[in-house]
């Protein structure tokens, strides 16, 4: 099922040991088009720093009471890395990141997370936790033993990708940004659909309010033919009428699979749940 990013705004994130805070912002990969992080404010009970959660822990989440669970302790968040939330995020700061929660790196495969599409596939079989006030029994030495595995391989990876361009962009700076079609302006991101289960950002949504009053349409990333972050302009390769005629966005209505066939077939592309990726020639040129 998809979910508007701008609604999970302010979704409560509570850890295993007690809420950590709220969604304020998320980080965007524009490489694959999918969610890396969730930007949580910690509020009062960390003097509200703003700290990074990976899909990677987030559980099966509480739609109604607007919860995110999470598979990591308030004490993790305590001592994760620190980051400026208004400046990009380095690699570097991705692989200290990925070391202190031991996950493995999402980067360098095929899919979405790593050689696969979901993130919670990722998460560590200890949880990703140490510090237990257990003894040192064998389980728990094996955890010393992974979580030390992990960090040296952190800190081999880091030297290696200390200069690697992570793809990542704040989804609040995103909207706003303006959509030219081929034969002109046509509006302005309004928001973002993503899918709950693999963190994949399906949807743009398209206000065309300026042309048609009350007028929203989707159009997927794979569609997007230039992205210019420095204009914020979203640039298409359909034309105005082509996008007016697209069947509507309705808000309040939950997005069907046979909504997202019509789009689709609407643009003469493939869908993404056939399991094939959209290539530049598929692109429809109307």
């Amino acid at each position: 099922m998809l979910r508007s990013a701008k609604e999970m705004q302010g979704y409560a994130v509570e850890a295993t040991d007690g809420a950590i805070g709220h969604v304020k912002d998320f980080y965007l990969d524009d490489a694959k088009w999918v969610i890396r992080y969730l930007v949580v404010d910690t509020g009062g009970w960390l003097s509200s720093r703003k700290v990074l959660v990976s899909p990677i822990a987030v559980g099966t989440p509480d739609w109604e009471q607007k919860l995110l669970p999470v598979s990591i302790s308030k004490e993790q968040v305590r001592n994760s890395p620190s980051i400026d939330t208004e400046q990009p995020v380095s690699r570097q700061h991705e692989i200290a990141y990925a070391a202190h929660y031991g996950y493995p790196n999402y980067w360098g495969d095929g899919g979405y997370w790593g050689g696969g599409m979901y993130p919670n596939l990722m998460m560590p079989s200890d949880g990703g936790f140490g510090g237990s006030d257990a003894g040192p029994g064998d389980e728990q030495l094996e955890m010393v033993r992974r979580a030390k595995g992990r960090s040296e391989m952190a800190q081999s990876e880091s030297a290696r990708r200390a200069h690697d361009d992570p793809h990542l962009r704040s989804c609040n700076t995103v909207v706003g940004y303006h959509i030219r079609a081929s034969d002109g302006d046509i509006g302005h991101v309004a928001g973002m659909l993503i899918d709950e289960q693999t963190w994949a950002v399906r949807y743009f949504v398209v206000d065309t309010s300026n042309w048609w009053l009350g007028h929203q349409v989707l159009i997927a990333p794979q569609w997007i033919k230039d992205m210019n972050w420095l204009d914020e302009t979203v640039e298409v390769s359909m034309t105005r009428q082509a996008i007016k005629d697209a069947p509507l966005y309705d808000a309040q209505a939950a997005m069907s699979h046979e909504a997202e066939d019509r789009l689709y077939k609407h643009y003469g592309h493939v869908g993404y749940w056939t399991g094939y990726p959209i290539r530049e020639d598929e692109i429809s040129r109307s």
